[in-house]
């Protein structure tokens, strides 16, 4: 089998299997360890595929955003102490906003506990999960968001300008120097400046993956945005960086 033949056959296996052990592939394939990693080398260059622990899965393309589904479990243990950090700068009696999204999903896990808490949220998730709760739950009205399960508002559904909004916790897909908060969808982009525009406090709540990408849509310049919470991961260049703005840079305990 040629070597362009075999690592369309690599590709034909992952699209079925999603990840693959290298023990499968040599089995499948019937080659030495050698040629497979010379065409795995080649395919991860070529930005097709990902290497993981003890195996190969298929690379996300960088231009489209992964599912909520995909989302809760990456990076589950950084999102957790992102979402427990962010929950210590909730009071109680506070009116907050949540975003759709992994993350903030976390941070209502732990806030169920607050005394007279007033919740606003696009999140179907977040608000299954306080539903429950002792607290008091305001979802904005519009077109219902299915891949991400949330509720992307049109004015004349929602009133905006009444909310009194202290304290909002934003989801980014993306976080640069130059160019700010970004996301992949502009109607998620539009509810997030619209909330900005009326929040006291604007919370960016972003694992270290995030840093460094600047995708489909702008929010907000780094300037609009009080606090970004994030993992112990960061690179260092990002923690020397921040120094030098105005938003102020929160790495989560472990």
């Amino acid at each position: 089998m040629l070597p362009l033949e075999r690592q369309k056959k690599i590709i034909e296996l992952l699209k079925f299997k999603k990840v693959m052990k290298i023990k499968e592939l040599l089995t499948e394939l019937d080659i030495s360890i050698d040629t497979l990693r010379r065409d795995l080398n080649i395919l991860t260059k070529q930005g097709k595929i990902e290497k993981i622990y003890g195996g190969v899965k298929l690379a996300e393309s960088p231009l489209a955003e992964s599912s909520m589904d995909k989302r809760l479990i990456s990076h589950i243990e950084e999102k957790n102490s992102i979402a427990q950090t962010c929950s210590e700068y909730i009071q109680d009696g506070d009116c907050i906003y949540l975003d759709s999204g992994s993350t903030t999903l976390q941070i209502a896990k732990y806030i169920k506990n607050k005394r007279k808490l007033t919740v606003i949220t696009n999140s179907v998730p977040v608000v299954l999960e306080l539903m429950n709760s002792n607290l008091d739950l305001i979802m904005i009205g519009g077109k219902v968001r299915k891949e991400e399960q949330s509720v992307v508002t049109y004015d004349y559904l929602f009133n905006f300008n009444q909310l009194n909004i202290q304290k909002a916790f934003i989801c980014a897909s993306g976080i640069t120097f130059e160019k700010g908060i970004s996301d992949y969808h502009i109607e998620e982009a539009i509810t997030r400046k619209n909330i900005i525009s009326l929040s006291s406090e604007i919370y960016v709540a972003a694992d270290s993956t995030k840093f460094g990408k600047d995708v489909t849509v702008g929010i907000t310049p780094l300037e609009k945005v009080d606090y970004i919470v994030t993992d112990q991961h960061i690179h260092e260049t990002f923690i020397t960086a921040f120094k030098d703005t105005s938003t102020k840079l929160i790495i989560a305990n472990s």
